[in-house]
């Protein structure tokens, strides 16, 4: 049984909402080079790709105050220096897509859900800027109709403003709803929002298990979502049921906003 019929007996979920780093490409390699970069050009020492690799996951400004203070707590770190470091690696990472690969399977499976009619959007917390090239690069931005980068809304994962926006944009409940990441990060998003969550077992989760976070399902291939190909053996948490939040979910957006998220869809829409 694939995990679409585990989770949506019957039926296919209307909408699937998707993670970027961790879940669909694996882009470590690329955001160690920029992070070595920006800490060799501070007079650091260099963190290296396995450090990097357990601080991704809440942003590029989250990303530089971890490295600059060596570890997940980053609460010491001055504001002034981490603004200036930012700067730093912005530049060094727009050069640096090189290496960033997409995962085994994520291509299948996108093609697969496209031929369904299954609609499809991205959700990240990378910086929109970098989100476009990227997704050209890696051949897969026309799968998605609705991209929202991690500056495109006031707020980021884990808050679920983006989710309520993607499905108040779609017309499509929360009931009919997926969302796949890789982190806390997107549980916690896709639970505040109501959504079903799978989670990939190979992301980023700061070194952490993802499936301590209880998502609906934990999976290690895109491809065990379709129906034949789920291991038997994947683990199925079902035990924490999700509770709609009460009234109705309101995602407050201004008027410079909406224009440029319009913008973005249209140019989208125009890739596509």
């Amino acid at each position: 049984m694939s995990g679409f019929e585990q989770l949506f007996p019957g039926c296919l979920p209307r909408l699937v909402m998707f993670d970027l780093d961790g879940t669909l490409v694996d882009s470590v390699p690329d955001l160690a080079v920029a992070v070595d970069k920006m800490l060799l050009k501070l007079g650091r020492a260099p963190a290296g790709i396995d450090a990097v690799r357990e601080w991704v996951g809440n942003g590029a400004p989250v990303l530089v105050r971890r490295a600059l203070a060596g570890g997940i707590d980053h609460s010491a770190v001055d504001d002034a220096e981490a603004d200036s470091a930012l700067e730093i690696f912005m530049q060094a990472y727009a050069d640096s897509h090189g290496l960033t690969v997409v995962y085994p399977g994520v291509r299948d499976t996108l093609k697969w859900l496209q031929k369904q009619g299954v609609e499809m959007a991205l959700i990240t917390n990378k910086p929109e800027r970098f989100v476009a090239p990227l997704l050209d690069q890696m051949k897969i931005g026309r799968y998605f109709k609705w991209i929202i980068g991690g500056d495109t809304l006031p707020q980021k994962k884990p808050d679920p403003a983006a989710l309520f926006f993607v499905m108040k944009m779609a017309n499509i409940p929360a009931s009919q709803s997926l969302f796949v990441g890789d982190s806390r990060s997107d549980v916690l998003a896709a639970k505040a929002a109501g959504v079903k969550c799978v989670a990939l077992s190979y992301g980023y989760n700061h070194g952490r298990p993802i499936a301590e976070e209880s998502p609906a399902l934990v999976i290690d291939d895109l491809r065990k979502l379709i129906r034949g190909c789920l291991d038997p053996a994947a683990e199925i948490t079902l035990a924490d049921a999700v509770q709609p939040p009460s009234g109705n979910a309101i995602v407050v957006v201004t008027r410079k906003l909406w224009m440029k998220v319009i913008k973005a869809l249209a140019r989208w829409r125009w890739r596509a």
